[in-house]
């Protein structure tokens, strides 16, 4: 008999180019900036290249981790300036084919179960809820009851039902709107959707976070957005993607650069100037291939 050879399924390569552009009315001066750009290297994607030019350059600058363990640069700045522009350039190599390469303790197959100890420190800002009205609870509980509390089971169909009862809408400046909003008009961005998802998963004590980076979808290369997804910690599988925007599991589709319990530490730039009355604008671009 001829011999079989067992063959692997083929990794995706992203190359991703990002530019945010500011014009400054009159000359300003430049705070310090934090940039998180970086592919983040979780041993699911294996950075094969990674370029971050700022112009006007920093007087210094300094790589390192921030709390969350994002890879993140800090940039000082002197003198005055009508612009900063920022690139970033990198490409990745996804590995994770399958979003389902683990075994889920039996401890957490039903929920709300209890994460052991020596996780339940390091998790508590992921299970923290914000005071709001029952809105998001009722909304969790429905889908719970529906899938008999199976953990695996309600965090799909969750993703599911946010992907088809809230259509994405593009809303490029601001921070996310209250989930109770999204329940209400039935629409958001990527990241409206993904805070809905972290605050229904919290609500019933299963640790979440907001995720920022980049996604492979779209049919044009030269006309992209960055994406936000949310991402649950499961015993025995560790830190786990869905996108709610597109209704997937996160898998070798998707690269992130910075995650945190709360959006505002995902962001991609961090950083203020100083000036009496100048007003700013930005542009952004973004290619992906």
């Amino acid at each position: 008999m001829p011999s079989q050879k067992a063959h692997a399924l083929p990794l995706m390569n992203f190359a991703v180019t990002h530019t945010t552009a500011y014009a400054y009315a009159t000359p300003v001066s430049l705070r310090p900036h934090v940039f998180r750009l970086r592919p983040r290297c979780d041993g699911a994607l294996r950075l094969l290249d990674s370029k971050l030019e700022i112009e006007p350059k920093p007087a210094a600058f300094a790589e390192c981790l921030d709390v969350a363990g994002n890879s993140v640069t800090h940039a000082w700045f002197t003198g005055t300036t009508e612009h900063l522009a920022i690139t970033s350039k990198f490409e990745v190599e996804t590995l994770r084919t399958n979003p389902f390469d683990y075994v889920l303790d039996s401890s957490a197959q039903t929920f709300p179960f209890p994460y052991p100890g020596d996780l339940l420190g390091g998790l508590a800002c992921y299970c923290s809820q914000p005071e709001s009205d029952n809105t998001v609870l009722n909304f969790a509980g429905e889908i719970a009851e529906a899938v008999g509390w199976r953990t695996l089971d309600f965090l799909t169909t969750l993703n599911a039902t946010i992907h088809t009862t809230c259509p994405r809408i593009i809303r490029e400046k601001g921070g996310p709107q209250p989930p109770e909003v999204t329940l209400r008009e039935r629409r958001g961005s990527c990241r409206d959707l993904a805070v809905l998802f972290i605050e229904a998963c919290r609500a019933f004590g299963i640790a979440a976070r907001f995720v920022s980076g980049y996604q492979k979808y779209g049919t044009d290369p030269a006309r992209r957005h960055m994406h936000a997804w949310p991402e649950v910690f499961l015993p025995g599988g560790g830190w786990r993607g869905y996108d709610p925007t597109h209704g997937l599991a996160v898998a070798d589709l998707h690269v992130a650069v910075a995650s945190c319990w709360e959006p505002g530490g995902a962001a991609p730039i961090s950083g203020a100037f100083c000036s009496n009355s100048a007003s700013s604008t930005m542009d952004v671009h973004i290619e992906i291939w």
